[in-house]
C-alpha cells in the first residue's frame, strides 16, 4: 500500500512543479494572477515560480509593434479635405496597466489606440495649410504629435515610438481636387500658350528672313538679267551697225519686212497710206 501512495506523491509533486513554473522568452515579458488580481508584473526572460492553482502567468510580446490604421479624413486650417494615411511603431511597456486597460486583448489596445493617434493629427492638421502639410517638414509634424500621444496612450500600458505619415491624399469627392484640376489646366494652358506665342513669334523670324533672302535673290538676279540684257543688246547693235555698215540697202529690206510682219502680225490690220509712201516702198514691184 505504501507504493501506490508514494507514486500518487511523487505525480502530484512534478504536476505540482509543472504548475508552477513557466517561462518567458527574449522579447517577451510577464505578469502574474494571484486569484485573478494583479500581483506581479513586468517580469523579464528566464524561468520563473508561481503558486499552482492560486496564480496564473500572463505571457505578453513586448518588442516592437506596427500599427497600421485605415486613411482618415482632415481638415486643414483653410478647410480644405485631405486624406491621411498613417502608421504607428509602438510596444507595450507597462504590462500591468496595458492588462487593466485592455484584459489583455491586443484587438482592444489597438482600438483604443487609434482615436488617441487620430485625435492628436487632427489638432496638428487643423492649425495648418495645405502647402505646409503637403510641402512642409513631416517630421516636425511628427515630432510635436508624439509627446501627447504618449500621455494618451500611457492610460493602456503602450508607448509609440514613432509615427509615420504614408501618404497624403486629396480625396477624389474633394472640391479640393477639382480646384487643383483646374489650376493645373490653367497652367497648362499658360504654358501651351506661352509656347504658342514663342513659335509664333520664332515662325515669323523665320518667315521674315525667308522674304529677305527672296527680295535679294529676285534684286540680285534682276541686276544680273539686266546686266545681259544690256550686254546682249550692245552686242545686237553692234552686229546690226556691222551688218549695216556692210550693205545698208539690204539692211534697209530687212528693216522693212519687220515692220510689214509686225504691221499685219494679226492678219486683219488696215493701213491707209499714200500710194508713194516709203513705207510701200519695197512692196511696189515697179520701185
Amino acid at each position: 500500500m505504501r507504493y501506490p501512495i508514494i507514486v500518487a506523491l511523487v505525480v502530484a509533486l512534478l504536476l505540482g512543479l509543472m504548475g508552477g513554473t513557466y517561462v518567458v522568452r527574449e522579447g517577451q515579458v510577464a505578469m502574474v494572477l494571484n486569484l485573478g488580481r494583479v500581483d506581479r508584473t513586468d517580469i523579464g526572460p528566464g524561468l520563473h515560480f508561481k503558486w499552482p492553482l492560486i496564480e496564473r502567468a500572463l505571457v505578453f510580446d513586448r518588442r516592437l509593434q506596427v500599427l497600421d490604421a485605415e486613411p482618415e479624413r482632415y481638415l486643414t486650417s483653410e478647410r480644405k479635405d485631405v486624406a491621411v494615411d498613417f502608421f504607428t511603431v509602438g510596444m507595450i511597456y507597462d504590462v500591468g496597466a496595458f492588462y487593466r486597460a485592455t484584459g489583455g486583448d491586443e484587438s482592444i489596445a489597438v482600438d483604443r489606440l487609434a482615436p488617441i493617434i487620430k485625435d492628436s493629427l487632427r489638432n496638428e492638421i487643423n492649425s495648418r495649410t495645405l502647402t505646409e502639410i503637403v510641402s512642409g517638414n513631416r517630421s516636425e509634424i511628427i515630432e510635436q504629435q508624439l509627446e501627447g500621444i504618449n500621455r494618451g496612450a500611457s492610460t493602456i500600458g503602450i508607448r509609440i515610438i514613432d509615427l509615420r505619415l504614408k501618404r497624403i491624399d486629396l480625396p477624389t469627392d474633394s472640391q479640393v481636387i477639382q480646384d487643383v484640376y483646374r489650376r493645373m489646366r490653367a497652367q497648362r494652358h499658360q504654358v501651351a500658350s506661352r509656347l504658342r506665342a514663342e513659335g509664333a513669334e520664332q515662325a515669323q523670324t523665320v518667315r521674315a528672313e525667308a522674304d529677305r533672302q527672296r527680295q535679294v535673290i529676285i534684286a540680285e538676279a534682276e541686276r544680273d538679267a539686266q546686266r545681259l540684257r544690256g550686254e546682249g543688246d550692245a552686242v545686237a547693235a553692234a552686229t546690226y551697225a556691222e551688218a549695216a555698215n556692210r550693205d545698208p540697202a539690204f539692211y534697209a529690206f530687212q528693216r522693212s519686212l519687220e515692220a510689214y510682219r509686225a504691221a499685219f502680225a494679226d492678219g486683219q490690220g488696215v493701213i491707209v497710206l499714200d500710194r508713194d509712201d516709203e513705207f510701200l516702198r519695197f512692196l511696189d514691184s515697179d520701185r
